[in-house]
């Protein structure tokens, strides 16, 4: 636990590291602004810094192969899928207050109100949030974070960077990362160290939504040319949709059938 602890601040200076090798990198990257093909391709990848994410890209890679899928598959094969639905029940109401605080913050009063009923219902009667009676009583899931929050008020999401670990990590939705872990009482709970509950959610998190996606993900990997490029692809696009729909489904992949494999991720393909 200590050790995968350590690998999130390093995630964390890596981002630095990263933003400040972007803003060395960025006036040399940008396009001759007369070859309008060259600027759609620019604003399209948005990546300066592609060499040093491919990197962590591939190291992710590694670290999934050796580590995060196989764990993975032993999950799904060993828990029945109602053992383990109970266990994403469970880690989406943790996350309530995250999500009440960004609807709050983007004056979603109603969904906010949403939220907390939620929160209530399936803290009680479903159990500490094991079911999910709320959904059948007419108060749907949804999911909100401050990346989400930032893009309501027109910030941008930034360049594309890829962190060990974190995966996709453009700086909003980076920055939204660092704030919503301010929102999340767990960040307050200390067991045995101060990084224990919010890194052992991490973790089986990680597992449970890398499980969900382990056909999908292989399908991905085996239809892209570039597979670099189709995770950067799917991820802007997963999270243009979570903003323009105002949720967040953090269970599955987008429909395989429905995208694009041109030339271009959680969000829900970071575990790669």
């Amino acid at each position: 636990m200590k050790l995968v602890a350590r690998s999130l601040n390093l995630s964390i200076k890596t981002a630095c590291v990263g933003l400040a090798m972007l803003c060395l990198t960025a006036c040399a990257t940008r396009p001759d602004p007369n070859n309008a093909v060259a600027v759609q391709t620019y604003n399209e990848t948005n990546d300066p810094v592609e060499p040093l994410n491919r990197y962590f890209f591939e190291l992710n890679r590694f670290l999934d192969t050796i580590l995060l899928k196989p764990v993975a598959t032993w999950y799904q094969g060993v828990l029945p899928h109602p053992v383990r639905q109970s266990v994403r029940h469970f880690l989406d109401n943790l996350k309530s207050p995250v999500v009440f605080a960004n609807d709050e913050l983007q004056g979603e009063w109603d969904r906010g109100d949403t939220t907390a009923t939620r929160f209530a219902i399936n803290t009680t009667a479903g159990v500490l949030g094991l079911f999910d009676p709320a959904t059948g009583w007419g108060y749907p899931q949804h999911s909100e974070d401050f990346g989400q929050t930032l893009a309501t008020y027109d910030v941008p999401e930034g360049p594309y960077i890829f962190l060990p670990i974190l995966g996709p990590s453009p700086p909003r939705d980076l920055t939204g990362f660092v704030v919503d872990s301010f929102f999340d009482p767990l960040t307050y709970i200390y067991w045995n160290g101060p990084y224990t509950v919010p890194v052992t959610r991490f973790v089986i998190n990680g597992i449970d939504v890398r499980a969900r996606n382990l056909t999908t993900l292989d399908q991905i990997e085996r239809t892209s040319v570039d597979y670099y490029a189709t995770v950067r692809s799917l991820y802007r696009q997963s999270r243009a949709s979570e903003i323009a729909n105002g949720k967040t489904d953090t269970k599955d992949l987008p429909d395989i059938d429905n995208l694009n494999f041109d030339t271009n991720e959680p969000q829900a393909v970071s575990p790669k």
